[in-house]
């Protein structure tokens, strides 16, 4: 089984960071889905893909990998580099 370990980006109707400060740990699909054929509904038999565990931090998602033998990739979360600036410069 493999999973992955990341941090969520945040959504584009949050202004804030609150909800990208901890780690979530998903496992990859192990089957793809299936069309329902009398009601047409996409479904499928691997409840892993329900799955989605939060720690507060990385070392804590990885130390639960290692005891339950999970491979894990691990995605660094990209940074934000930000620049600084006074409200006068917009008008320079």
């Amino acid at each position: 089984m493999k999973a992955r370990i990341y941090q969520p980006a945040k959504t584009a109707m949050q202004s804030g960071t609150a909800n990208t400060r901890q780690w979530l740990l998903e496992f990859e699909p192990a089957s793809g889905k299936q069309i329902d054929s009398l009601m047409g509904w996409v479904g499928s038999s691997d409840t892993r893909g329900q799955l989605r565990m939060k720690f507060a931090s990385l070392d804590d998602a990885k130390s639960y990998a290692k005891r339950h033998d999970i491979s894990v990739e691990v995605q660094k979360p990209h940074v934000k580099k930000r620049r600084i600036q006074a409200y006068s410069d917009n008008f320079k």
